[in-house]
């Protein structure tokens, strides 16, 4: 029998908790399907392409976790192939810790966040560092953005889940906000232009019935 891809995720402690908490039998039917999607869908990669950012876990060798945030341009990580994501690595604080955990240990995890839509995609896989191919760093780094990149980092899918929505706060972006605000005031604008043509017409169609004596 084929391995489900959920079990990445679902160990036999966490499915032994699951069957304690009542929610293995869900989850079962979930890996009698093969569990989660390891493959890109045109959806997962329509979601990738508006983030701006996303949590990077990694874990030394002793299994110490570490996560770092990655930001960037929409779109700055890239669908490489179905199974592979990539973006390149920018110069940040200079303590290393994600290469060192990737050095000893190629087990990482990508989590992606759209507070605005209040979704989240959760991403198992293995990553490597890539220090010596320059074409793929270039094709890697988005066009005009003012950060050093060092090198470049993949991702290999193993499994991903949306997750559900509940508890998810919703957060506005600035420059979404600040957008929908212009738009307010131009229309807001326009209208005020409206209504005081409207005004001076009726002001006139007045001044000539009173000049008629209607």
């Amino acid at each position: 029998m084929t391995t489900p891809t959920s079990d990445v995720a679902f160990t036999p402690r966490v499915k032994a908790i699951q069957a304690k908490r009542g929610s293995r039998q869900a989850y079962e039917r979930l890996e009698a399907r093969g569990g989660w999607q390891s493959a890109v869908t045109p959806e997962l990669a329509a979601f990738i392409a508006e983030r701006d950012s996303f949590y990077l876990a990694t874990s030394n060798a002793a299994g110490q976790p570490y996560i770092q945030h990655r930001g960037g341009p929409k779109g700055f990580l890239r669908v490489i192939d179905q199974r592979t994501l990539g973006f390149a690595d920018f110069r940040g604080n200079k303590q290393y810790i994600t290469l060192g955990n990737l050095a000893e240990n190629d087990r990482a995890f990508i989590f992606l966040m759209d507070y605005a839509h209040q979704a989240r995609v959760k991403i198992w896989g293995r990553a490597r560092v890539i220090e010596d191919d320059p074409a793929l760093l270039a094709r890697l780094t988005p066009e005009g953005y003012d950060a050093k990149p060092e090198q470049a980092i993949l991702f290999t899918i193993d499994a991903w889940d949306g997750n559900c929505r509940q508890h998810i706060p919703q957060f506005l972006a600035v420059s979404d906000v600040t957008k929908a605000v212009e738009a307010l005031q131009k229309r807001l604008a326009a209208a005020e232009q409206d209504n005081a043509a409207l005004r001076q017409r009726l002001g006139e169609a007045r001044l000539t019935q009173v000049g008629t004596g209607l």
